[in-house]
């Protein structure tokens, strides 16, 4: 059974990350969890490491934004505080992947929502050098929201923003995959959303061994659907062949997909490789938000 006590938003105030909020917000309605907004600011020296500031120059700018980033965190729990949903906020100090990771820590959150910035230039490095670190070193799910290619915001539902009405999910039938699942079947209970099971088939050329590989996929897929699913969703099955990024992505356009979700394998220097090429790349190159799940 999925338990979400505590989700743990960071902010830069970007329109990425005001996106993820309202996103994180929505899920701490539906779960009844509290929510943490977190702002980082970061040392003057690690923004600008080619620069030199006088000491007190460095102190005075540094609090200045320090006081300006708690009013804005102010104003937006204030403007977001609806419906039993309190938000509190938190500034910290520090690199932002490291921070982040230390408030997710120290609060034991059980789902980190952030957003990001997309995929060319200054923002690929954006990804790389935040929201991914996260992802691979988090010990709890990580929702990735970049600018999707449809909008499943609706600012017109005060109560509810989020209309959640179509989730992915890509197995590999690993226990990685299986925690994913849960995760899937549990959003979808509560967003009354369908959810789409797929299991990418990769390297079988040869016909008859192609018919075999995607009848067996099927039958494992179906052996994955709860008994009682039909009571609250709707889910239906797929075997694709390729590159299961690639899959993933087509998919995703093809069905409209307001959510992806996928199991990541670890944190070793394997898993990390094995995440750049199937997470990372549906983050980086998807048109919807990602949940990464870690077991």
């Amino acid at each position: 059974m999925v338990k979400i006590e505590r989700i743990l938003c960071p902010v830069d105030f970007s329109e990425y990350s005001i996106r993820a909020y309202d996103y994180a917000y929505s899920l701490a309605k539906h779960y009844s969890a509290q929510l943490v907004i977190e702002h980082v600011v970061q040392p003057i020296t690690v923004t600008y490491p080619y620069y030199g500031f006088p000491d007190v120059t460095a102190y005075d700018v540094y609090w200045n934004i320090t006081s300006d980033a708690e009013k804005r965190l102010q104003d937006l729990v204030r403007t977001h505080q609806v419906n039993g949903v309190r938000p509190e906020w938190v500034v910290e100090k520090g690199v932002a992947p490291d921070a982040i990771l230390s408030v997710a820590e120290e609060r034991e959150a059980s789902l980190i929502v952030m957003g990001t910035h997309g995929r060319r230039g200054l923002d690929r490095l954006a990804l790389g050098s935040v929201t991914e670190r996260v992802i691979r070193r988090a010990r709890c799910p990580v929702l990735a929201v970049r600018k999707p290619t449809h909008d499943f915001i609706s600012p017109d539902v005060a109560d509810d923003p989020v209309r959640l009405r179509k989730i992915l999910l890509c197995t590999d039938f690993s226990v990685h995959s299986e925690k994913a699942l849960d995760y899937a079947m549990s959003l979808a209970m509560e967003y009354n959303a369908k959810v789409t099971l797929l299991h990418v088939l990769e390297g079988v050329s040869a016909s008859k061994d192609l018919l075999e590989a995607t009848s067996g996929a099927m039958h494992a897929l179906e052996a994955l659907v709860p008994k009682d699913a039909s009571n609250w969703c709707d889910v239906k099955c797929l075997v694709r062949m390729g590159k299961p990024y690639q899959e993933i992505i087509q998919l995703a356009q093809e069905n409209q997909s307001d959510l992806v979700i996928l199991g990541v394998r670890g944190r070793n220097a394997l898993d990390l490789a094995l995440f750049g090429s199937t997470t990372h790349r549906v983050i980086q190159l998807g048109g919807c938000p990602v949940l990464a799940i870690h077991v």
